[in-house]
């Protein structure tokens, strides 16, 4: 038995040796692994606004906020205009922020239809409230509708917007798509017909809030931004006090974290079901007619119902056609009115 047993110790030693030096390497290698993980891990960095993204936005179920109507600003024979305001959490926390705006009430006892309208660019230090809308509103006011126009945050008596200027930017979207989610909160409106009139900038927004909730509300686009997210913010460069410097860092930080292209409204046009008008001016220096034109041709790709017209020698603010320009945008409104 004795010498069994010798035997067999000496069969199993070196197998047991072998394995132990087989575990041993394993054992090495691990660390490696595990360190190239720990150290993939630290690379990765937050990314809170994804929640920002196209497709995530589009999976939101909106707040509803009161619209509360405040001050009068002033009193024509066919409407009054009010200073408006509603509370609401852009980032979609616990935290809730004013937005401020101007609203225009029809006179009479309704109901009417709804415009929600969206200004384009203006700088924070020459900003009033109504400013990039109001013209026109005026004129749908008399017309029959109530237009509401929000001034986003940053703007007019609203809440502070967010310190990243792209969490700012794209929460543009949270308070265009808020404030439709609102209108039935205005006591005088036709609980069946709103529209959506965006201007530049605001184009931007209108665009990509129809991308967002899918809806079918009629649109008018004025010289719309419709390039590509970030070209879109890169393209107005010039217009900064610095040349552009800041912004060319922020974005390629924002590009080094994210995927651009999920929040770039030329990659979802697919998901727009309203019927559009734009309106285009062959003078515009701000946003280029050929822009529009290739804007135009992507919807057309993407089977959206759109009327694209031209008017020659108008500006970026549809000077001066712009009395045409808002015919034409009445008889949209009407022709689209259930």
């Amino acid at each position: 038995m004795k010498k069994i047993a010798r035997i067999v110790a000496y069969i199993l030693i070196p197998v047991v040796f072998v394995l132990i030096g087989w575990f041993g390497q394993v054992l090495y290698s691990l660390p490696k692994e595990t360190n190239k993980v720990t150290e993939a891990v630290s690379q990765i960095k937050p990314t809170p606004l994804n929640k920002y993204t196209i497709e995530n936005l589009a999976k939101t179920d909106f707040e509803t906020s009161k619209i509360e109507i405040g001050d009068v600003i002033a009193e024509e024979k066919e409407y009054t205009t009010y200073k408006y305001s509603m509370q609401m959490s852009p980032d979609f926390s616990k935290t809730m922020k004013k937005v401020s705006g101007i609203i225009n009430i029809p006179t009479g006892t309704g109901p009417f239809p709804v415009i929600v309208m969206y200004r384009g660019f203006v700088s924070q230090e020459i900003y009033v409230m109504g400013m990039g809308t109001q013209p026109s509103a005026k004129v749908f006011a008399s017309n029959g509708y109530i237009t509401i126009a929000p001034d986003f945050l940053g703007y007019g008596e609203s809440d502070q917007e967010a310190a990243d200027i792209f969490e700012s930017r794209l929460q543009t979207y949270v308070t265009a798509a808020v404030t439709l989610r609102s209108v039935n909160s205005i006591s005088k409106w036709d609980e069946n017909n709103i529209f959506i009139w965006g201007h530049s900038n605001g184009g931007q927004v209108a665009i990509t809030t129809l991308e967002i909730t899918g809806a079918s509300y009629p649109t008018i686009l004025w010289a719309p931004v419709s390039m590509r997210f970030p070209a879109s913010v890169l393209y107005y460069i010039d217009e900064a006090d610095d040349g552009g410097k800041f912004l060319i860092s922020e974005t390629a930080k924002f590009e080094e974290t994210y995927a651009a292209e999920k929040f770039s409204l030329t990659n979802y046009l697919e998901n727009i079901k309203a019927p559009i008008q734009i309106n285009q001016g062959t003078y515009d220096t701000a946003v280029p007619y050929w822009l529009t034109d290739s804007f135009n041709k992507k919807l057309n790709e993407a089977t959206v119902s759109a009327t694209y017209i031209k008017y020659s020698g108008a500006d970026h603010n549809m000077r001066p056609k712009w009395n045409e320009v808002v015919e034409n945008n009445l008889i949209f409104f009407e022709t689209n009115t259930k």
